[in-house]
C-alpha cells in the first residue's frame, strides 16, 4: 500500500439510526473497493464491520469499526458506528476523529430520534454531513415522504444530488442531478448502464439540476459571479462549490441506494471521494493547552488512540489518528498520559479483522498497532521533544446503572479486570467499586448497554453474573444545632483509659458565621476559636471541625484523635449508615486524665458524642437529584409528564429545539432506576433522555421513616 498525503485522505464516520443499513452499506463499499471478494450479510454474522461475537448473537454493531481502502487514489478511512442509542459512545469517538459524516436514513423508516440525536453531535463538532437514503428496494420506502422530512427538520440545506426511479421491488434506477445521468440497472445486475436523462424525467431533474446549482454557487463569490454571467458552473466548478458549502454546513447532499442490492453505491465512493474535505480542509483541533495542531506531515509526530480492543490470539490493538507529523514503522513515541516509552514495530491500515501493514503514514490518516505496552483510549503518543496531549472526546453522562457481582465470589477480581478492559473499549461503560454502598456499580447508557456487557462476560470471559438493583448513595446531615458530651472510661489493671469530650454540632453551609454564644436549655456556652479546619469530604460537602478548648482541659494533641473519631462516624453515619455531610462541630470543653488519657480514649469519646450530639440535631437524610433532560415528539409529552410526576419528578420547564420537544425535570436517582426501559416502551423508542447529577436535597418525611425503618430491620439482621 502506498503512502498517502494527507491531501488524499478522506475520514468519514458512518452514522444513522439502528436498523438503517450502516453495516450493509459498509459491506457494499468494501466489495465495490475490491478488499473483499463476496459480501457478507447481518443475517449470516459474517460482516467485516461487525466481527465481534456479541455483534453475530444480537444482529446489531456494538462497536464502531474502522475500514478502510484505496480508491481512485484516495486514502478512505471509514468507521461503521453503532446505531443504537445505547451505543452512543461509538458515534461519538467516530465524529471525532473524522472529517465528514455519512447519515444513513431508512426509506421506509424515516428519521428517527437516533437520527435526530446523532445529527445534534454533528452539529456540536461543526462536521460535514452527507445524507444517504437507503433500502430503496424496501416495500414500504418512501423517497419523497423521507425527503420532506428532512427538509421540515433540516431546511432547504437538504439538498438532493439524486432521486430514485420506483421503489420497492420496482427500484431499478437513479436520476444523478449532479451528474446529468441516469444509471440504470437490469434485474441481478451489480453495474448500472449509464444514460441520458430521458424525456419524461427532463423536467424534474432540470429542477432539482437548478436547485444545486444555486446551493454550490452561494458559498463561493468567484463561482457566483460565474453563475451570474454564464447561468450555470461546469460539473467541476459545482464540485468544489459543494465542497465548500459541506465543510460550512450550508449543504447536506443527499443520495438515494439500496446497499443489499448495491445498487448506487459506487457513485456515492466516488462522490466521497471527489467532494469530502481532507483533514487539512478541517479546522485543525487543539491540544489540553489550547494549541492548533494542523495535520502537517513535516510536523513532529503525534498520535491520538481514540480506541482499543482485544482480540483473541493477538491481544490489545491500538487504533489511533495521526494528528501531525509522520509516523513510521518502527518509531519509538513517548506515551504524554503515562511517560512510556512505545516502539510501534509494525503499523496497520484496517478493516475489521483485516490489515495491511504499511511503512508509514502521515497526518489525517487513521491507522492500527499491536502489542502496545501500556497505550490505553485517549492516549497521546509523542516523538521526543513533543509535548502534545489530546483530551477533545466528551462523552454522556450514564444513564442506567445497576450492581453487578459474580455467581462466583472467587471470580471477582477476574471481573474488576473485565470490567475496566471493557471501559478501555467503550468509556461511556463506567464501573466502580463503592466502598459506601459496598456494591460493584456498572453505569451505561441503557439496558441493552448494560445487557450485552453481561453477554460479553459470561460468553467471552466466562463469569457468570447477575445484576441487582443498585442502592441509593443517601447522605445525612443536621437542621438545628445541639450538643453532648460523652465519657470514655476503661480500667482494666494496669494502664486504664480515660477521655471526656463536650461539642456542639450544627448544620454548615458555606460563608455561615462563627456565633460567639449557644444556648441550650437555659445554659450559654461561650465560644472561642483557637482553630478551624474545614475538611472537603470526599463524597461531598464539608465537615468544619473548631478548636475552642480553653484552660487546657483537653491537651491539643488529643484534638486530632477526636476529629478521627467523628469522621470515622460521618463515613458511617448514624441514621442509615450512609455518609453525613454539611456539619460544623465545635470541640468546647473536656477532661483528661494525668496518666490514663491516650488518643485511642479521645477517638471514642469524639466518635460518641458527635453521635448522641447529630441524633439530637434534627438529623435527616439527603436524596442524589438529577437534572433530567427528555427529548420527544410532541405526541407524546402528556403521557412523558405523566409519567415523570410519579418518579416524585419536579418539572423545571418546557422547551423546543428545531427537531423535538424538550422537558427539563429533577428527578431523584431512585425514581430512575428503569427509567430507559420505560421511557422506550411508553414512547416506542421515540424519546431519548439525558441525567446529570444536580444537588443532594431532603428526602420527603414519609420516605425518610420507610429508609429508617429498612435500615433498623438490615442491622437486626
Amino acid at each position: 500500500m502506498k503512502v498517502y498525503q494527507t491531501k488524499d485522505i478522506k475520514n468519514i464516520a458512518i452514522i444513522g439510526n439502528s436498523g438503517s443499513g450502516k453495516t450493509t452499506l459498509a459491506e457494499a463499499m468494501l466489495f465495490e473497493s475490491g478488499l473483499i471478494k463476496r459480501r457478507g450479510t447481518i443475517e449470516s454474522g459474517n460482516t467485516v464491520t461487525d466481527y465481534f461475537p456479541v455483534e453475530k448473537e444480537y444482529g446489531y454493531s456494538v462497536f464502531p469499526t474502522v475500514f478502510s481502502f484505496e480508491w481512485k487514489d484516495k486514502m478512505m478511512n471509514f468507521i461503521d458506528c453503532p446505531g443504537a442509542d445505547d451505543f452512543i459512545g461509538g458515534v461519538i469517538t467516530a465524529l471525532n476523529v473524522t472529517e465528514t459524516a455519512l447519515m444513513v436514513i431508512h426509506a421506509a423508516n424515516g428519521i428517527g430520534v437516533g437520527t435526530i440525536n446523532q445529527f445534534h453531535y454533528t452539529e456540536d463538532l461543526n462536521k460535514p454531513v452527507v445524507f444517504v437514503i437507503n433500502q430503496m428496494d424496501n416495500e414500504k420506502a418512501d423517497y419523497d415522504n423521507t425527503l420532506a422530512e428532512m427538509k421540515e427538520m433540516w431546511g432547504n440545506k437538504v439538498v438532493p444530488i439524486q432521486y430514485p426511479i420506483g421503489s420497492g421491488s420496482s427500484f431499478e434506477g437513479i436520476v444523478d442531478v449532479l451528474k446529468q445521468k441516469m444509471y440504470k440497472w437490469k434485474p441481478g445486475a451489480t453495474a448500472p448502464d449509464v444514460m441520458d436523462i430521458p424525456d419524461n424525467e427532463k423536467a424534474r431533474a432540470d429542477e432539482l439540476y437548478k436547485v444545486l446549482l444555486e446551493a454550490a454557487a452561494e458559498n463561493d463569490e468567484e463561482l457566483m459571479e460565474k453563475y451570474f454571467e454564464q447561468g450555470t458552473l461546469s460539473e467541476e466548478e459545482m464540485r468544489d462549490g459543494i465542497q465548500k458549502g459541506l465543510i460550512d454546513r450550508s449543504i447536506f447532499p443527499v443520495f438515494c441506494v439500496s446497499a443489499a442490492k448495491n445498487m448506487g453505491v459506487h457513485r456515492v465512493m466516488n462522490f466521497l471521494s471527489t467532494v469530502a474535505p481532507s483533514p487539512d480542509q478541517m479546522p485543525a483541533p487543539k491540544n489540553t493547552e489550547g494549541k492548533e495542531v494542523k495535520p502537517d506531515p513535516n510536523a513532529p509526530t503525534s498520535l491520538f488512540v481514540f480506541k482499543t480492543t482485544v482480540e483473541p490470539h493477538i491481544g490489545e490493538i491500538s487504533y489511533f489518528k495521526v494528528m501531525s507529523g509522520t509516523v513510521r514503522e518502527g518509531d519509538d513515541l513517548i506515551n504524554a498520559n503515562r511517560g512510556s516509552k512505545e516502539r510501534l514495530a509494525q503499523i496497520f491500515s484496517v478493516a475489521g479483522q483485516i490489515r495491511n501493514k504499511v511503512e508509514e503514514m502521515q497526518a489525517g490518516n487513521i491507522g492500527a498497532a499491536v502489542k502496545l505496552k501500556d497505550v490505553r483510549t485517549g492516549d497521546t503518543l509523542n516523538a521526543k521533544g513533543v509535548d502534545n496531549k489530546f483530551d477533545f472526546i466528551k462523552y454522556p453522562e450514564p444513564r442506567y446503572r445497576r450492581a453487578i457481582k459474580p455467581l462466583n465470589e472467587a471470580n471477582a477480581e477476574k471481573l474488576n479486570e473485565a470490567l475496566t478492559r471493557m471501559h478501555a473499549e467503550d468509556p461511556t461503560l463506567i464501573s466502580e467499586i463503592s466502598k459506601e454502598l459496598k456494591q460493584t456499580i456498572v453505569s451505561g447508557q441503557g439496558e441493552f448497554h448494560l445487557k450485552t456487557l453481561k453477554w460479553r462476560l459470561e460468553n467471552n470471559d466466562k463469569i457468570e453474573v447477575e445484576f441487582q438493583e443498585p442502592k441509593i448513595p443517601y447522605r445525612e446531615t443536621i437542621t438545628k444545632a445541639a450538643r453532648a458530651d460523652y465519657r470514655h472510661k476503661k480500667q482494666s489493671g494496669g494502664a486504664g483509659q480515660f477521655g471526656e469530650v463536650h461539642l456542639i454540632v450544627e448544620p454548615y453551609s458555606e460563608g455561615m458565621p462563627m456565633p460567639d454564644v449557644y444556648k441550650f436549655n437555659g445554659q450559654e456556652i461561650k465560644v472561642q476559636v483557637r482553630d478551624v479546619q474545614e475538611i472537603e469530604l470526599e463524597w461531598g460537602g464539608k465537615l468544619v471541625f473548631v478548636n475552642s478548648i480553653v484552660g487546657g482541659s483537653i491537651d491539643s494533641r488529643f484534638m486530632p484523635a477526636i476529629l478521627k473519631g467523628i469522621m470515622s462516624r460521618m463515613e458511617q453515619g448514624p441514621l442509615t449508615g450512609s455518609y453525613a455531610r454539611d456539619v460544623r462541630v465545635i470541640v468546647y470543653d473536656g477532661k483528661m486524665h494525668p496518666v490514663d488519657s491516650n488518643e485511642i480514649s479521645f477517638m471514642l469519646a469524639g466518635r460518641n458524642a458527635f453521635s448522641t450530639a447529630f441524633k439530637n440535631a434534627g438529623p435527616k437524610i439527603l436524596e442524589p437529584i438529577y437534572d433530567v433532560t427528555v427529548s420527544l415528539p410532541s405526541e407524546y409529552m402528556g403521557d412523558v409528564m405523566s409519567d415523570l410526576q410519579t418518579r416524585r419528578a419536579l418539572i423545571m420547564g418546557m422547551d423546543r429545539d428545531k427537531y423535538l420537544e424538550k422537558i427539563k425535570a429533577r428527578v431523584p436517582l431512585k425514581e430512575m432506576s428503569s427509567y430507559a426501559t420505560s421511557l422506550s416502551s411508553i414512547t416506542g423508542g421515540r424519546a431519548s433522555f439525558t441525567m446529570k447529577f444536580a444537588a443532594y436535597e431532603l428526602v420527603p418525611p414519609d420516605i425518610q421513616e420507610k429508609l429508617l425503618k429498612e435500615y433498623e430491620a438490615s442491622e437486626k439482621e
